[in-house]
C-alpha cells in the first residue's frame, strides 16, 4: 500500500508538470505578449521545472535501501565545547531540512555535554528516499568560525561526524540474524531537564551486540518496552549497513581498488570567519550563502553528490 501511494504521487506530479505547461502554452496563444500573462506563464514554467528538478532526483535513487528512512546520528570531534556546540548546530541544519521536506523526525537519543551543545545525538528522518538523500551526509564537517565560548573571540576550528544508515523495519526481508543470546540489554534512567521532570524510572534502554561491540540506545519513549523496539530497530540497520560496507570492501579489494575511508575524510567544511563559505569536497561545489545552508537549505550539495553518485556507477 506505501509504494502504491508512492506511486500514484509520482505519477500525480508528472501530471501537475503536464497541466502547468498545457496552462502556460495556452496563456501564449490567447494573450501573446501581455504583462500580466507573462508573469502567470513564468510563474507555471518556475513551478515545472521545481518539480521536474525532483523527479531527476528521484531517478537517481535506485540502490537497494535509498527509498527507506534514515537514521542520523552525530557525534562531536576535536574542538571541545565548539565542536559539541557544532553537533547542536548539525542537529538543528538537518531537522529543518527534514521539516523542509514534510518528513517526519524523531530524536532517540541524545548525550548533553557539559557546558553547551551535544556529545551526540541519534534521530530518524522518515520520508520518501530520506536515506537516499541523507546517505550523501556521511562524512566529517568541519567548522570555523569566531568561538562564542573563548573570551578572547578567536577563530576556532571543529569537527563533527555524521553518520547515516537506513531505516531497516521489523519483518523486512534481510541477510542479517540477530541470535538473543548475543545480546546484552541495560536500563538506566532517561536524561530530562531536571527537577520534577526528572525520569525515575529505568525506562532507557541500551543493547550491547557482543559479537561487533555495537552499542545502540534509545531513551526518548515513555516505557522500556517502547525504548527496547526502537534500540532494536537501530541495531538491525546498523548490522545490515555493516554487512553491505564488508561485501563493498570484499568487492573492492577483488577488483585492486582503494577506496576512501569516508568515516575518517573531511566532506565539507562550514566557513564564518574571516568570510562566508561551504564547500563540499567531494564535488567541489560551493556557497557564500552559508546561514542559508546551517538553516536546512542542503539540497545544494545532495544534488550534485548524487549525480556524481550515479556517473560513478554507469562508469
Amino acid at each position: 500500500m506505501k509504494e502504491l501511494a508512492d506511486l500514484r504521487d509520482e505519477v500525480a506530479r508528472m501530471d501537475g508538470v503536464e497541466r502547468a505547461l498545457r496552462d502556460a502554452r495556452e496563456l501564449i496563444e490567447l494573450f501573446g505578449d501581455d504583462e500580466a500573462a507573462s508573469h502567470e506563464v513564468d510563474g507555471n514554467l518556475s513551478q515545472a521545472s521545481a518539480v521536474l528538478d525532483e523527479l531527476e532526483m528521484a531517478a537517481n535513487f535506485d540502490g537497494e535501501f535509498d527509498s527507506h528512512g534514515a537514521i542520523v546520528s552525530i557525534f562531536a570531534g576535536a574542538g571541545g565545547v565548539d565542536a559539541a556546540d557544532w553537533t547542536q548546530m548539525l542537529l538543528r541544519m538537518y531537522l529543518r531540512w527534514a521539516d523542509q521536506k514534510h518528513f517526519a523526525t524523531q530524536i532517540v537519543d541524545e548525550s548533553p555535554a557539559e557546558e553547551a551543545g551535544l556529545k551526540s545525538v541519534t534521530f530518524f528522518v522518515r520520508g520518501r528516499n530520506a536515506y537516499g538523500m541523507l546517505e550523501s551526509e556521511r562524512g566529517v564537517h568541519r567548522l570555523v568560525r569566531l568561538s562564542p565560548f573563548d573570551a578572547a573571540h578567536r577563530r576556532h576550528t571543529s569537527f563533527a561526524a555524521v553518520d547515516v544508515i537506513p531505516e531497516i523495519e521489523a519483518g523486512e526481508d534481510v541477510d542479517v540474524e540477530i541470535k538473543p543470546d548475543e545480546l546484552r540489554f541495560e536500563t538506566f534512567k532517561s536524561g530530562g531537564a531536571g527537577g520534577q521532570y526528572v525520569n525515575k524510572t529505568e525506562s532507557a534502554v541500551r543493547i550491547v551486540h557482543i559479537p561487533t561491540n555495537i552499542i545502540v540506545a534509545s531513551q526518548q519513549e515513555r516505557s522500556q518496552a517502547q525504548n527496547r523496539d526502537v534500540a532494536m530497530n537501530i541495531l538491525r540497520a546498523k548490522l545490515v549497513q555493516r554487512a553491505a560496507e564488508e561485501r563493498s570492501a570484499k568487492l573492492a579489494e577483488l577488483r585492486g581498488e582503494r577506496q576512501a575511508n569516508e568515516w575518517g575524510s573531511q566532506i565539507r567544511s562550514y566557513v564564518l570567519q574571516p568570510y562566508q563559505l561551504v564547500k563540499d569536497h567531494r564535488t567541489n561545489v560551493e556557497t557564500g550563502n552559508a546561514q542559508g545552508v546551517l538553516d536546512g537549505d542542503i539540497d545544494t550539495f545532495i544534488w550534485p553528490y548524487l549525480q556524481q553518485r550515479r556517473t560513478l556507477v554507469q562508469s
